[in-house]
């Protein structure tokens, strides 16, 4: 049994034809069918039956199937490890956060991996929804973090950091009714809401808490969203830590509105499986690690 038979073998499994398995792995069709025969003849199993359009795993191929994967996630982390081990300093790491994390938390850890790797070129990309995990599995950041939406946990990595709280607002000059209920949606939609663009791009693209049949103006980033927002020309949601002293002081008005609800969403650390990562990316996802336990 090769390395080679079982990595065809999820191949083909993952994506759904002895073709596809060619287009991932780069190789001819023929190529495909002839190593998972050669496989077959070993093992004295048949793993695929053939009858359908489709190949489909054979109750003995299942089980060997789910062995198999465990094999490659094994050898997967040995080349992992490996790579660490002759890893040097990286010249440069990425990390793509979203722009909706108090970036105050993640300060020292940065500061801490730049003080001890100086000659590492540290970038920071404050990303919107869907941004951070599209940087990350384009290999345009190292490390990403961001809340799990859109994020395919069966190659990347990822462990909590904290939480953010998005609440709807508004500045008092906008005029909405002045209730303690909540707001119908038909009660707002005569007021402009307030939207960042996201930045992922249209894979990895997200939409949250829009209200429908409303007026909406698009932003770039949430520093724009905010003034827009206090400028009382709209509302919208913005994160707590970003309005606590508004809200305080009642430049901004906290909202209760049918179809927005206060929004409580877990950030997480988050890096490819498939890619080694380095002394310094290790040091820095170690650091943000400290987050969640602080």
């Amino acid at each position: 049994m090769k390395h080679d038979q079982l990595i065809a073998l999820d191949a083909i499994v993952s994506t759904g034809t002895f073709r596809g398995a060619a287009e991932r792995l780069h190789k001819s069709q023929s190529a495909i069918s002839h190593t998972i025969r050669q496989l077959e003849d070993q093992l004295e199993l048949e793993l695929f039956s053939r009858e359908a359009y489709r190949p489909v795993l054979t109750p003995a191929g299942e089980v060997f199937y789910r062995e198999a994967s465990r094999v490659l996630r094994q050898m997967q982390g040995l080349r992992t490890t490996a790579a660490r081990l002759r890893a040097r300093e990286e010249p440069e790491l990425t990390i793509a956060v979203s722009a909706t994390m108090d970036l105050d938390l993640l300060l020292p850890p940065l500061a801490e991996t730049g003080r001890r790797y100086p000659a590492t070129h540290l970038r920071l990309r404050m990303e919107m929804m869907g941004g951070p995990i599209a940087r990350l599995l384009e290999g345009k950041a190292d490390i990403a973090v961001a809340s799990l939406d859109g994020v395919p946990l069966d190659t990347v990595e990822a462990a909590p950091v904290g939480e953010v709280t998005i609440r709807p607002v508004a500045s008092p000059d906008l005029d909405l009714p002045a209730t303690c209920r909540a707001l119908a949606a038909s009660e707002v939609q005569g007021h402009v809401q307030v939207v960042t663009a996201d930045s992922g791009g249209a894979a990895h693209e997200q939409s949250r808490d829009l209200l429908a049949g409303g007026l909406k103006w698009t932003v770039s980033d949430l520093a724009a969203k905010k003034k827009v927002i206090l400028a009382g020309l709209g509302w919208g949601g913005l994160p707590d830590h970003m309005t606590d002293q508004e809200r305080r002081s009642g430049v901004l008005l906290p909202l209760n509105l049918e179809g927005f609800p206060l929004r409580r969403t877990p950030l997480f650390k988050m890096r490819r499986r498939d890619q080694a990562i380095g002394v310094v990316a290790e040091e820095l996802w170690n650091r943000i690690g400290a987050l969640a336990r602080s």
